[in-house]
């Protein structure tokens, strides 16, 4: 297997970075463009009145048209703003004060994340009524289970296109058709999906859609929000007051060089979406078929067909994904435990794809990324079967320890 053209890889570290879900390291060509703006173009956008001004303005709207390109949507239904978090809750809360007279009743699904669910765990606290779907075994909401859902009060179905801790992708092109067939606004937080697969909100039917640039290898801070701007036209109350700026959705002065960076990983994700979606879900499938073939029990979390080409969740039957990581200081990856950073993310849509807590505290993310090569893959499969083999050896060994059998030991 050919190692990938390193040409525009970022400088290489350690340890061997396998968590690109959680966040990409920046394209070079990216960091390139923005500090070429840092240094020449730090004028103001929201000034025209000066060639500084129109300059930062100008650079706004190439991004704008490289963003809209990507999805298949008109630069004018793209609004800026500093994260898929900010964009969801942008669109959440707009819709719920814009169209809350018509009805109080918005539809998800258990295994979205926060970004969404944290917003409407707030609106049902102001008397909206939200239904939270659970999703298979594979983490999938099903068309039947939104289309029974939806009642004469629903105002919004808001589902993910792929999950963030198993890769799996939703139905999304069917739920748009549901949602336009019953007259429902759909937004899809394709945080995880933008720049790995193909996302067209036209054919998709999506009124909604919110991303980041730093999961397809643009910088941290900035992001978008898709609003479809006809059939229907889509209308957000403002969830940030100020000067104005986007159109009045979303005030504060632009980061330009964010923006230009993330136009610029758009264009690039976009002329590279099928070499780079083929190398990773070869390299992933490498390392699955490997580490299954090398330890016994290793199980796949998500659906085997239907996710990202990029994503690898599996369970290590009878280890704790915490002491496994432990031993491994030399991989960055994630693990589905309740107590992993502080956080319980992966732990709740694992818990709510029904698996056992046995195997949702013994199973790791592995995420690929453009610029993970082969021989990252190879050290990672022999880093890992060795590091679990320790563990199950100290498992077997420690009951004889126990018994006062430990190797070595004189009685006499």
């Amino acid at each position: 297997m050919r190692d990938y053209d390193t040409v525009n890889a970022p400088r290489s570290t350690t340890p061997i970075y396998l968590d690109n879900n959680a966040s990409t390291p920046m394209d070079s060509r990216v960091i390139e463009c923005m500090t070429d703006v840092m240094q020449s173009d730090y004028g103001n956008p929201s000034n025209t009145m000066h060639l500084c001004g129109r300059r930062g303005a100008e650079l706004v709207e190439i991004a704008r048209r490289q963003v809209a390109s990507l999805i298949g949507a008109n630069a004018r239904e793209i609004v800026f703003t500093s994260s898929a978090t900010e964009s969801c809750n942008l669109a959440i809360k707009g819709v719920a004060e814009m169209y809350g007279r018509r009805g109080k009743h918005m539809v998800t699904c258990l295994s979205e994340h926060k970004a969404v669910i944290n917003p409407l765990r707030r609106l049902e606290s102001q008397g909206f009524n939200v239904t939270q779907l659970s999703p298979d075994e594979h983490g999938r909401v099903s068309v039947e289970q939104i289309n029974e859902a939806i009642t004469a009060a629903t105002i919004l179905i808001s589902i993910m296109a792929a999950n963030n801790v198993v890769g799996t992708l939703n139905p999304i092109a069917e739920i748009g058709k549901v949602a336009k067939q019953r007259g429902v606004l759909f937004h899809c937080d394709a945080t995880q999906a933008v720049g790995k697969i193909p996302i067209d909100v036209e054919t998709m039917g999506i009124d909604l859609l919110s991303l980041s640039a730093h999961k397809f290898h643009g910088p941290k801070g900035v992001g978008a929000l898709y609003i479809r701007g006809q059939s229907p036209k889509v209308r957000l109350a403002p969830q940030i007051d100020g000067g104005g700026q986007e159109e009045g959705l979303r005030s504060g002065t632009l980061n330009v060089p964010g923006i230009v960076g993330m136009g610029l990983a758009c264009e690039i994700a976009r002329n590279q979406l099928n070499e780079d979606a083929q190398r990773m879900e070869t390299l992933r499938d490498h390392l699955f078929k490997s580490l299954a073939s090398r330890l016994p029990n290793v199980t796949l979390n998500g659906h085997p067909g239907e996710r990202l080409p990029n994503t690898l969740n599996v369970s290590f039957a009878g280890t704790v994904a915490t002491e496994l990581m432990q031993r491994l200081p030399e991989i960055a990856a994630s693990v589905g435990s309740a107590c992993a950073g502080g956080t319980d993310d992966p732990y709740y849509v694992l818990s709510a794809m029904g698996l056992g807590e046995d195997r949702a505290a013994s199973s790791i993310r592995f995420s690929l990324g453009r610029f993970t090569i082969c021989g990252e893959i190879d050290s990672c499969i022999e880093k890992v079967g060795n590091a679990v083999n320790v563990l199950h050896n100290n498992e077997i060994k420690s009951p004889a320890c126990q018994a006062g059998c430990c190797e070595g030991r004189n009685d006499s």
